[in-house]
């Protein structure tokens, strides 16, 4: 099933989506009359009646303003880098990569601020009193439902409760100068998400296809089965000393194509629109202002 956050007129809700159909069905209007944010939801999952789920009055999703999934995560999200070798090679050769190693023997981790994360449509903010390279990279986002603390790769996916889109927009000039990667990751509107959570029984994670496209002109192409760390491998590398929580978000990194890879490089700039499509799970468009 896919989950969406919305709003109509009023506060944010929370409705289980058929995008064929164009169909967003309120759960707080259905039979188990759910109130609660899509953290809750997470957490709550395993215990709903979900057949429920799919019942109620339907809205038109062109009627309602789709917000981030988790609008406000109650942590920061975890972030993987340089988890594509083709991407690794073009970043370590574009000049921003203040790392010692090409290729990561272990998963870079790092993350990025809450109050970085906005939804579909919303704007990226240009930034431009503070940086001159603004850089785009599509990553699928994973979504804690069970939390655990050293979780084995073997039952790291049964942690899983769904998976999204993410948008892991950076300045490179500050994700250089300050060398640890938090501030030129973390600046307001930073992170899109969105456009809904597919729950994880509906997917392979590893075998995703992934595209970015700014203005649409194809940037980025590539299969999450790429990935030099799987999501078992991230889930399983985090969990060892840190306790993961329902609602724990971590994007998987990005593959080749960014801005920076480019000769010379292609950075975003005001007016440019980046959409990034996983064909299973949607697209996430932004527009840069």
């Amino acid at each position: 099933m896919r989950f969406a956050t919305f709003s109509r007129t009023g506060a944010p809700e929370v409705g289980a989506v058929w995008p064929a159909e164009g169909l967003i069905r309120p759960l707080r209007d259905g039979p188990l009359a759910f109130s609660g944010d899509m953290s809750s939801l997470a957490e709550s999952y395993e215990d709903l009646a979900v057949d429920l789920i799919s019942r109620g009055p339907a809205l038109k999703l062109s009627e309602v303003r789709l917000l981030a999934p988790i609008m406000t995560p109650r942590r920061n999200v975890f972030c993987v880098g340089k988890n594509y070798k083709e991407h690794a090679k073009e970043f370590s050769r574009s000049g921003f990569d203040a790392s010692a190693t090409e290729i990561p023997e272990v998963p870079i981790i790092f993350t990025k601020s809450t109050g970085s994360v906005v939804g579909p449509m919303a704007d990226i903010s240009s930034h431009s009193e503070l940086t001159q390279s603004l850089d785009y990279e599509a990553e699928l986002g994973v979504v804690i439902g069970r939390g655990g603390r050293g979780i084995s790769r073997e039952a790291a996916l049964s942690h899983v409760w769904g998976y999204t889109i993410i948008n892991d927009v950076t300045a490179r000039d500050l994700q250089r100068r300050h060398q640890q990667w938090f501030i030129g990751k973390s600046l307001d509107t930073f992170c899109p998400m969105g456009p809904w959570i597919i729950t994880a029984d509906e997917i392979d994670p590893q075998r995703l296809d992934i595209s970015c496209s700014v203005n649409e002109e194809l940037r980025q192409h590539a299969s999450t089965g790429d990935m030099i760390f799987d999501v078992a491998t991230l889930i399983e590398v985090i969990s060892k000393g840190i306790t993961l929580r329902a609602a724990d978000i971590i994007a998987t990194g990005t593959p080749a194509g960014v801005g920076a890879g480019f000769k010379p490089p292609r950075f975003l700039k005001r007016g440019d629109v980046v959409s990034i499509t996983i064909k299973q799970i949607g697209t996430l468009t932004n527009r840069v202002v």
